[in-house]
């Protein structure tokens, strides 16, 4: 631990709030450091522990534990919207910590879509380059796990709105990728709220840092970047227009298909330059590149379809920029949390597209398919309860040789731990149709 996160936390009352995967990384991360120092410890879930020095403040009451800290690490899916804090109560994070406090040059990097695929990117380019870099966060590594042996690499932090809420640090270069109505249930603001999150990317970065952020959007008159006072460096969808090497790296990988790819492409080769990278390590990166798992990802050809999944995609504009890279899309499969956002506009653009086929899942999915009908849609819209009956329907009407996508524009949470899960379900079930489906052997 570094002597000013020590210094830091001092002689403080601690508190976790939320103990899923990143409050167990937070507390390893301080009983390693303070083997003897009490602790509370606070979820709505029940908590099993076997620790002698730590208070436990479980149930409908967990939030009680905003009153009896003085610095309180809250975890990402804890909201605390309109929840009065109590004065003198600081809110923290491990990404807090981490900016703050780490030995290391930090790359972060945001977005309501694209974040994972620029900063895996980007972390590929300067690993190809020779550059020592070490990729966490919002990716699956909580950043409090990796604090006492980064030191010498370049951490490049995926970074949600969730983790970047209470961050009082921005990393030395950031990466806003674009600013999409999402999480609008879990701030006080709706979507100022959010973009308010958001832009702690880079309202705390200094001169001599760079923010790397989307031209093609008025990022600026969406949120507040007035603390920002690093280098700019607009980068849009015309950059390879202006920037030879950036048009070169097109076309490499068919993994990185589509306007939204390209210009996750453009975002990471930016940053990577700054961070040391080379010309070299970066195309290698792209031709390399393997996709992320859940995002745009082909998994089976049962009865002759292209069964893709999409499943990360949680927010209306994104499924729309799937449908037009993969071209091909005969049958969609949408729907999940319903989260306030306004689904008009998606409805109308998908109308448009050439999709034959939309099966519409619980809860958004039946909203989304009543705005259609409403719309006078060319499409054939079939409402659907679960997982199952979407994929059964897929196979009785997606044309062989075409595409079905699983793009749900909705977070999972109605019905699935993760989107994660939900895209496991969705192969399982494309697999066990599949296998009903097949003459018994010998008839």
């Amino acid at each position: 631990m570094s002597a000013q996160l020590f210094e830091f936390l001092g002689e403080k009352r601690i508190g976790l709030l939320g103990f899923g995967r990143e409050g167990r990384s937070s507390y390893a991360f301080l009983r390693g450091h303070f083997p003897g120092r009490p602790l509370l410890i606070s979820d709505k879930a029940r908590i099993e522990l076997d620790d002698p020095h730590v208070t436990l403040l479980c149930g409908e009451n967990y939030l009680d534990a905003l009153r009896q800290c003085d610095i309180l690490l809250k975890s990402p899916g804890v909201p605390l919207k309109d929840i009065p804090l109590p004065p003198g109560l600081e809110i923290t994070c491990q990404t807090d910590l981490f900016l703050r406090f780490a030995p290391c040059v930090k790359a972060g990097v945001t977005g309501s879509k694209g974040k994972t695929t620029t900063s895996t990117l980007l972390h590929a380019m300067l690993r190809a380059s020779g550059v020592e870099a070490r990729l966490i966060g919002n990716i699956g590594v909580p950043v409090l796990d990796c604090f006492d042996d980064v030191n010498g690499e370049i951490a490049v932090i995926e970074l949600s709105s969730h983790q970047l809420e209470f961050t009082h640090a921005s990393p030395h270069v950031a990466v806003w990728t674009n600013l999409y109505e999402e999480h609008l249930d879990h701030y006080t603001g709706g979507f100022a709220g959010y973009a308010a999150a958001k832009a702690h990317i880079c309202q705390y970065q200094a001169p001599g840092n760079v923010f790397i952020f989307n031209a093609d959007q008025p990022l600026a008159e969406m949120a507040d970047l007035s603390g920002c006072r690093a280098e700019r460096v607009p980068v849009g969808l015309g950059a390879g227009e202006a920037d030879p090497f950036l048009r070169s790296l097109e076309g490499l990988n068919p993994r990185l298909r589509g306007d939204h790819n390209r210009q996750d492409i453009y975002f990471a080769a930016t940053a990577a330059l700054r961070l040391g990278a080379t010309r070299e390590g970066v195309r290698r990166a792209v031709e390399g590149f393997q996709g992320i798992p859940h995002r745009m990802c082909p998994v089976s050809e049962a009865g002759g379809i292209h069964w893709v999944d999409d499943c990360i995609t949680t927010i209306p504009q994104g499924v729309l920029l799937t449908v037009d890279a993969l071209g091909d899309v005969d049958t969609l499969i949408l729907g999940g949390l319903d989260r306030g956002l306004d689904y008009q506009g998606f409805a109308a653009g998908l109308a448009a597209r050439p999709v034959r086929n939309v099966v519409c899942m619980p809860e958004t999915g039946h909203a989304i398919a009543k705005l259609l009908e409403a719309s006078g849609s060319h499409q054939r819209i079939i409402p659907v309860q679960t997982m199952e009956e979407a994929v059964t329907a897929a196979f009785a009407h997606t044309a062989a040789g075409k595409t079905c996508l699983l793009s749900p524009a909705a977070a999972s949470y109605n019905a699935y731990q993760d989107f994660e899960e939900k895209g496991r379900h969705y192969l399982d079930c494309i697999n066990s149709t599949a296998a009903a489906r097949s003459p018994c052997p010998g008839r």
